[in-house]
C-alpha cells in the first residue's frame, strides 16, 4: 500500500508564468461552466469549509482577467461577488458558537457549514479565509468592479476584521496558521482603507502578531515555532504558517516576519529528510498540504539557501483545492494568487551549513529530535521511525526493557566533514534504572549513499541490544510505499522483531495501517481533534530492528554498529576508547575539549 498524501516533491511542479496561466485557464473554464444563475461558484459537493469558496474562485477569475483580459470574466466576477455579498455574509450570531466575547454585534462573519448551528466551531478560521479572499479581490478589482460594489466589499472586509478581533476570542483553536493568516488579512486590508484607519488596522495586526503569536512561540529542536493546535509543529499546517509568514513579510516589509520565517524554515529543513517524507503533528500526522505550502517553502528556501521544495506534498492539491472529482474548490485560493504574484525561484540545492538537528548528505538523512535522538533515519530509499519498547521510544541501547536514550544533562554534538564523508558525534549522559550515570556516544557517518551508526556505552551487566529503528516507508517514484523491512547490516547479530501482542498500542509494520491511523486510535479525542503525537506516545511496542553488541569491542565498552543502505560484508573493528574502522572510514573518538565537546577525527579510506 501507499501512503495516501505523501506524494511528489512540491518543487517538481512547474512554476513558470506559462504553467500558471494554464492553471488559471482551466479554472476559468470550470468556473464559467459551473456558475449558477444566482452567481455561485461553489462546487456542487461543497459542504464544510464552504463560507469562502465561491469568493475564492472569484479571486482566481480576477487574477486571470488581469493576466489575459478575457472578455468573459468581468461579468462573471461581478455576478459572483454579488452572490457572496447577498448569500454568504452572516451577521446574526451562529447558534452554539462558543467563542464569542460579545453577542448581537451584527458584524459579518463566514460560516464553516452554512446551516445555523451546524458545526459552528470552524467559523473563526472560515472568516479569516473569507477576509483573505476579500482583500485579494480588492487588490485585483481595478477595471472589474464598479465603485459601489468595491465600497461594499471593502466595508465587508473591515467587518470581517472587526468580528475576528473584537467580537470573538483571538485564535480560539490555538492554530498558528489561522492566527498568522488573520494578521495577514489585517495587513492587506489596511492598504484599502483611508490612511488613518489603515494605520490603525496595520498597528493592531502587528500588535496581535507580536503579543499573541510571537510572544507565545514554543520551542522544539532549538527553534521557537508558532504553536499549531497546541503543539510545536504540524507537518500539514507548519508549512502553511510559513506561507503566511512569507505573505506577511511581502505585504508589510516588517523584519520580524522574515526573522521568524527564517527560523521556521531552518527548522523544517532540519527535520525534513532528503526524500521529503515527514510525519508527526498535534492535528495531523501524515496529511500533507500542497499548494498552500508552496509560497512559504519557495520564499524562505531562497532566503536560507536550501531546497525546502523537496517537501513531499499532496500534489492532488498541487495547484488549488479540489473535490473528489478533481473539480476546483475555492478554499485557500489566496495561496495560489500569492504564489503566482511572487516570482521567487525555487532554491534547489541543499544547504552546506551543518545543522545541529540534522545530518544530511546525498540520499541519506538523519533528523534528530530535541534530545538528539534520531526522529527519522533515511537510507537506501527507506525511512525508519523510532521504535518502541516497553512504552519507550527512540534509538539506543536497551537492557532489560530499559532504553538508554533520554539525556540527564547537556547533550554534546560535534560535526565533521571530510571529503565525501559527513559525520555527527552525539554524547549523552544517561541514567539507568540502577541510578548509575553512563555516557552514551553515538557516531553517525554517511557517504551520501550509506549510513553507519556506532553506539558505545560503558559495559552493561546482562545482554543488551541496540534498538535500531522501525522500518516504515520507502520511496516509490512519486509515491511513498509502506514497508516492513529495510536494508540493514550489523556487526553483531541482527533481528527484525514484531509485537507479540495484538492491540492498537502495539504497532506491527506488516499490517496495512499507517502511523497516523495508529496515532489517532491512541489519541484521547477523535481524528482531526485528537493529538496524534500524544496518541503515538502511548505506543507500547512496535516492529523493530535489534542489533546485538559487536563481538570484538574493547572490554570496558558495549559497542553496537549498524549500517543502513546498500553494501557488501560489514565487518567493522574497534579498539581503544574508541577507534572505529569500517570499509569506508576510520573514526577516532577522542576526549572532551575545553568546552566538554567530544573530539572526533575522521579519515576516509
Amino acid at each position: 500500500m501507499h501512503l495516501p498524501r505523501q506524494l511528489g516533491p512540491l518543487h517538481d511542479l512547474p512554476a513558470t508564468p506559462e504553467a500558471y496561466d494554464a492553471v488559471l485557464a482551466d479554472v476559468v473554464e470550470q468556473a464559467l461552466a459551473r456558475i449558477t444563475p444566482e452567481g455561485s461558484l461553489e462546487h456542487p459537493d461543497a459542504d464544510d469549509d464552504i463560507g469562502d469558496t465561491s469568493l475564492g474562485v472569484t479571486s482566481l477569475l480576477a487574477l486571470a482577467w488581469q493576466r489575459t483580459a478575457d472578455p468573459r470574466l468581468p461579468e462573471a466576477v461581478r455576478r459572483s461577488l454579488a452572490f457572496h455579498l447577498r448569500e454568504r455574509v452572516y451577521t446574526e450570531d451562529n447558534p452554539g458558537y462558543p467563542n464569542l466575547t460579545v453577542r448581537g454585534r451584527g458584524l459579518p462573519y463566514a460560516r464553516y457549514v452554512l446551516a445555523p448551528g451546524a458545526h459552528p466551531i470552524g467559523d473563526w478560521p472560515s472568516t479569516v479565509w473569507a477576509l483573505l479572499q476579500t482583500v485579494d479581490v480588492l487588490d485585483l478589482a481595478d477595471g472589474l468592479v464598479d465603485d459601489a460594489q468595491r465600497a461594499e466589499l471593502a466595508e465587508l472586509a473591515r467587518g470581517y476584521w472587526r468580528w475576528l478581533t473584537e467580537a470573538t476570542f483571538f485564535n480560539p483553536q490555538e492554530a498558528g496558521n489561522q492566527a498568522i493568516g488573520c494578521v495577514v488579512g489585517g495587513l492587506m486590508l489596511a492598504r484599502h482603507l483611508p490612511p488613518e484607519d489603515g494605520e490603525t488596522v496595520r498597528e493592531r495586526a502587528l500588535a496581535l502578531y507580536r503579543d499573541r503569536i510571537r510572544a507565545h512561540r514554543v520551542p522544539d529542536r532549538g527553534a521557537l515555532l508558532p504553536p499549531e493546535h497546541g503543539g510545536a509543529y504540524d507537518n500539514n499546517y507548519g508549512p502553511i504558517s510559513l506561507s503566511f509568514l512569507a505573505q506577511a513579510h511581502r505585504t508589510s516589509g516588517e523584519p520580524m516576519f522574515a526573522e521568524d520565517g527564517d527560523a521556521l524554515a531552518r527548522y523544517i529543513d532540519a527535520r525534513l529528510p532528503n526524500g521529503g517524507f515527514d510525519q508527526g503533528g498535534p492535528r495531523y500526522s501524515e496529511q500533507h498540504s500542497g499548494f498552500e505550502s508552496v509560497l512559504g517553502l519557495r520564499y524562505f528556501g531562497a532566503r536560507i539557501g536550501s531546497d525546502l521544495g523537496r517537501y513531499r506534498g499532496d500534489t492532488r492539491w498541487g495547484r488549488h483545492a479540489v473535490k473528489a472529482d478533481g473539480g476546483v474548490d475555492g478554499h485557500f485560493a489566496w495561496m495560489l494568487v500569492w504564489q503566482i504574484q511572487d516570482t521567487t525561484p525555487w532554491h534547489r540545492t541543499p544547504s552546506t551549513a551543518p545543522a545541529r538537528h540534522q545530518l544530511r548528505a546525498g540520499s541519506v538523512s538523519v533528523a534528530f529530535d530535541r534530545r538528539m535522538t534520531p526522529a527519522l533515519v533515511e537510507a537506501g530509499g527507506t525511512y525508519h521511525l523510532p521504535a518502541a519498547v516497553n512504552r519507550q521510544h527512540g534509538f539506543g541501547p536497551v537492557l532489560d526493557g530499559f532504553l538508554y536514550c533520554r539525556p540527564t544533562g547537556e547533550v554534546r554534538v560535534r560535526d565533521v566533514r571530510v571529503g565525501t564523508l559527513a559525520a555527527k558525534l552525539v554524547g549523552k549522559p544517561v541514567v539507568g534504572r540502577d541510578h548509575v550515570l553512563r555516557h552514551v556516544r553515538s557516531l553517525y557517518v554517511t557517504d551520501g549513499t550509506r549510513l553507519w551508526v556506532t553506539v558505545a556505552v560503558e559495559r552493561l551487566d546482562g545482554t543488551p541490544y541496540l534498538l535500531a529503528g522501525l522500518p516504515y516507508a520507502a520511496d516509490d517514484g512519486d509515491r511513498v510505499r509502506r514497508v516492513a523491512e529495510g536494508e540493514i547490516a550489523a556487526a553483531g547479530g541482527l533481528r527484525l522483531t514484531h509485537p507479540a501482542r495484538p492491540g492498537a498500542d502495539h504497532f506491527d509494520a506488516r499490517a496495512e495501517l499507517t502511523q497516523e491511523q495508529a496515532a489517532f486510535a491512541l489519541a484521547a479525542d477523535p481524528r482531526g481533534y485528537g493529538d496524534p503525537d500524544a496518541g503515538w506516545r502511548h505506543l507500547v511496542s512496535s516492529s523493530a530492528y535489534e542489533a546485538e553488541p559487536a563481538p570484538d569491542a574493547p572490554p570496558h565498552l558495549h559497542v553496537f554498529a549498524v549500517r543502513y543502505g546498500p553494501g557488501g560484508a560489514f565487518t567493522p573493528s574497534f579498539e581503544g576508547d574508541l577507534t572505529v574502522r569500517t570499509e569506508a572510514f576510520t573514526a577516532v573518538i577522542g576526549g572532551d575539549d575545553a568546552h566538554g565537546v567530544p573530539g572526533l577525527v575522521l579519515t576516509g579510506r
